[in-house]
């Protein structure tokens, strides 16, 4: 094949690949199945007990699963068989979504078993992605791992935001939340059932290792090695400070803002989150169509930093379109910058050591939105919203062009060129 063809078809070439194939069917399978429990798990909750109290207590039961696990899911990964933990994974979780699929069809579901439910798939997650964040350089090339993770980003929002929600919206409508509850269990098994498929390999962490470890001193090593790796450091606090920034007034304060504006307040709403998410979607299919840039760092931060900007825009204009595009734009730089990320940590980080890499970058994800949004309200009684939404436009920028030069990105960059 010529390389301009190669090129044209660069981000489906992970796909050529047998176990990168049942991987991304997997990935999607069990990304549609969560998607879809967010609205079964929110009309079970209600058929059972009609108070916001009780759904905020179990919804939270999903970020609570993901917090408690998500840095010992990181060691676990990197010291144990990766296909054997995403096996396992998913077989747990069909069974789980079993149980609770059966308990709603024999009407003797109660609220603590959809808790956890919900805690156990969060645990879930924080296991499987640092096992597949490990386990994708062993089945891929290095040169098709920009085009997995850009796969993998488009997939994300289509099925977890896109169409998972949607038919568990129409089947719950339709039936009743036991109906929903069965295709998420079905989904999983599954998901579970290609897994069985994955070819064994020698693995990276899965085989002892002649100087025996404990759990703690794994851990500390993974975070020694973040701390003394300047430019990993300096991305993690930026990415950890952006989603401080953003992530509070794009899910707290955007639908007050929306309120004031617009009559349609809801659907409007609704229709900026769209466009926030299709966004994303393409943002991160596009970069998976090009080859890693040569300043791959620069790259990136200016994606996150330059493409927070139009959030100001927010701030100070009244016209939808302008909105929805702004919002697309953040979506897409957003997504963009994600991919290479996923893919820098893939092929920077020694492979022993991605695992627990990826499950420090979780959680410090996961530590910072729930404050995001848990300042971003009070806030909005001291600052107007549009001054809000001004500022998370603004800093972004200047505090990635700090980390550009504090964690030496170029300097990486130079010492170490990717597909130049």
């Amino acid at each position: 094949m010529s390389d301009r063809k190669t090129d044209g078809l660069r981000a489906l070439a992970p796909l050529r690949t047998r176990d990168y194939r049942l991987l991304f069917a997997a990935v999607g399978i069990e990304v549609f199945g969560t998607g879809m429990w967010t609205i079964v798990m929110v009309f079970q909750v209600l058929a059972l007990n009609d108070s916001p109290l009780a759904l905020s207590a179990v919804a939270t039961g999903l970020s609570l699963g993901l917090f408690a696990f998500s840095v010992f899911g990181g060691v676990v990964a990197d010291r144990f068989s990766k296909r054997r933990i995403i096996i396992v994974v998913q077989g747990c979780t069909a069974a789980v979504m079993s149980v609770v699929a059966a308990l709603s069809l024999t009407d003797t579901i109660e609220l603590w078993h959809v808790a956890a439910a919900s805690f156990a798939m969060g645990a879930g997650s924080a296991f499987f992605y640092p096992a597949y964040s490990a386990y994708l350089p062993q089945v891929l090339p290095p040169q098709q791992l920009l085009a997995a993770n850009g796969l993998e980003g488009a997939l994300r929002p289509s099925m977890g935001q896109g169409l998972g929600p949607a038919l568990g919206g129409a089947a719950v409508g339709a039936f009743f939340p036991a109906v929903g509850a069965v295709i998420v269990a079905s989904s999983y098994a599954i998901a579970f059932v290609i897994t069985l498929f994955l070819s064994r390999r020698e693995e990276v962490g899965g085989t002892p290792t002649a100087e025996p470890t404990n759990v703690w001193g794994d851990l500390k090593a993974g975070v020694r090695y973040v701390t003394g790796t300047r430019w990993l450091l300096w991305t993690l606090l930026f990415g950890s400070s952006l989603a401080l920034i953003i992530q509070g007034p794009i899910e707290v304060l955007l639908p007050f803002l929306t309120r004031d504006r617009f009559e349609d307040a809801e659907a409007t709403f609704g229709f900026l989150l769209a466009a926030y998410g299709i966004g994303g979607a393409i943002g991160s299919l596009v970069v998976s169509t090009l080859r890693l840039p040569r300043r791959y760092m620069t790259f990136m931060i200016a994606c996150w930093g330059g493409g927070a900007l139009p959030l100001a825009l927010l701030g100070v204009a009244n016209n939808l379109a302008l909105m929805l595009a702004s919002l697309f734009v953040v979506g897409a730089a957003t997504g963009a910058g994600v991919v290479i990320w996923g893919t820098l940590l893939q092929r920077l980080v020694p492979p022993e050591m991605i695992g627990r890499v990826a499950s420090l970058d979780f959680f410090v994800s996961i530590a910072f939105m729930p404050v995001s949004i848990a300042i971003a309200g009070p806030l909005s009684l001291i600052v107007p919203i549009p001054a809000i939404f001004v500022a998370a436009g603004l800093i972004p920028p200047l505090l990635a062009a700090v980390a550009l030069v504090v964690g030496r990105m170029r300097v990486t960059e130079l010492q170490r060129p990717l597909d130049a």
